[in-house]
């Protein structure tokens, strides 16, 4: 595993898991119970290269199999064509995200962080320390993730979709396309929808970085894990209702990708005047940037928010001849 991430995300993303890990290899080591080399084999030199990616990729892939999925079960079984009972209602869909959350974090935290979002991943780089130079290629890889989850689920789920759709040739939104994209009810203003996002995506955000705070209390290996769990379940249960909650831009993007390959047509993008990207991509980014913030300025006290950078004072007029120290810097 790369050391560059635990030097530049200590409070804000799955420290505890890479601890604890480290903890595990470093007494294994100690008890001279492994020699082996650091490349074992061809493809472990690979691997370091793109773990931190590829946990990305992994997580949110988790992440959508079991949203998505559970999505799929709970709507298409209300159908008799399906199933002869319905095998779910609207709080087992909460549950399949938050589950899928929980352990998409889980599977990718000790490595890359367990970001599976866009919206965290920028949120930790303007207002942490998070390197900017990562964020590309951590945006790439929950896309992929969120594009492949969701093409898999549609795979598993292809020939229900087809009974409660009418046949393989019929594909709506209205059908079964909010199963993989979210979409805004009717009576809601689009100022409303992206509000309801914003609201959502604030709170989860909050939720982690409270749960990677370390000044804020202590860091167990369940502790992000089971925050997310209870963040996305809560956010469900209280404000799900209008726009599906997308709070993560890769979440609805990749399905939504997916429906318009496999038959949805261009409507999945031209819904309410390019809905999706206003509101589960805007919402979102801009939601945790000042859900984010907001917890920087009243809670958090690390020196790794720009909250809390150091301001330096500016030098005296009267320092004429500065005092140099060895390296020909001005001794401040």
């Amino acid at each position: 595993m790369s050391q560059k991430p635990s030097q530049t995300r200590s409070d804000t993303s799955s420290t505890y898991i890479r601890a604890t890990n480290e903890t595990a290899t470093m007494g294994v080591v100690s008890a001279g119970l492994t020699d082996s080399p650091k490349y074992p084999n061809a493809w472990s030199k690979i691997r370091e290269y793109i773990r931190e990616p590829a946990a990305e990729f992994l997580g949110t892939m988790i992440l959508v199999i079991f949203g998505c999925g559970g999505n799929c079960q709970v709507v298409l079984s209300s159908s008799t064509a399906v199933t002869a009972s319905a095998k779910g209602e609207f709080l087992s869909l909460n549950f399949g995200w938050a589950v899928g959350l929980a352990l998409g974090v889980l599977v990718s935290g000790g490595v890359s962080g367990g970001h599976i979002n866009p919206a965290v991943t920028l949120a930790l780089a303007s207002l942490r320390d998070f390197p900017w130079g990562k964020v590309p290629y951590y945006i790439l890889a929950q896309l992929l993730g969120a594009l492949c989850g969701g093409g898999i689920i549609y795979a598993n789920y292809y020939h229900a979709i087809n009974a409660y759709e009418g046949g393989p040739d019929v594909r709506t939104i209205s059908g079964t396309g909010g199963l993989f994209g979210t979409y805004a009810a009717d009576y809601m203003t689009s100022a409303s929808s992206f509000f309801s996002e914003f609201l959502a995506s604030s709170m989860l955000i909050i939720a982690i970085l409270a749960a990677t705070d370390k000044r804020n209390g202590p860091i167990g290996v369940w502790v992000v894990p089971l925050t997310v769990f209870t963040a996305v379940l809560g956010i469900g249960l209280a404000l799900g209702m209008e726009t599906g909650f997308a709070i993560n831009p890769a979440r609805d993007f990749g399905p939504r990708l997916l429906t318009a390959m496999v038959g949805y047509g261009k409507d999945v993008f031209t819904f309410r005047n390019q809905y999706w990207l206003w509101c589960p991509i805007l919402g979102p980014i801009l939601g945790m940037q000042v859900g984010g913030l907001v917890y920087d300025l009243l809670v958090y006290t690390g020196s790794e928010s720009i909250v809390n950078k150091p301001i330096v004072a500016p030098q005296s007029h009267t320092d004429t001849f500065p005092d140099r120290t060895a390296s020909g810097a001005t001794a401040v």
